[in-house]
């Protein structure tokens, strides 16, 4: 009789995403979106304006309970620099603007 094995995927390798990076990148996002907008129910209308994210997920954004990922963390970007600049501290990149 042949023994099943099934599918195995063993967990080796790098890890993709790591916990403190995970809530570092919430927390600094979170920071920049309260410095640039404020905490204000405008400040939650004008990121739902830019994002066209739910009204519940830019609460969670600003809270630093969750964090934007792919085209809203690009949305956001492309009309806060505050969040452009952190994006690039995040990932240990620097533009034109601070090279002095």
């Amino acid at each position: 009789m042949r023994t099943k094995t099934g599918t195995f995927v063993p967990k080796t390798g790098t890890n993709v995403h790591l916990e403190a990076n995970v809530a570092d990148y919430r927390a600094a996002i979170a920071s920049a979106l309260r410095d640039e907008l404020g905490l204000t129910h405008r400040a939650v209308k004008t990121a739902m304006r830019w994002t066209g994210a739910s009204e519940r997920t830019v609460k969670y954004w600003i809270a630093g309970e969750r964090g934007p990922s792919g085209e809203h963390l690009i949305a956001l970007a492309k009309h806060s620099d505050i969040v452009f600049h952190m994006v690039l501290l995040l990932a240990d990149r620097h533009d034109g603007a601070d090279a002095e």
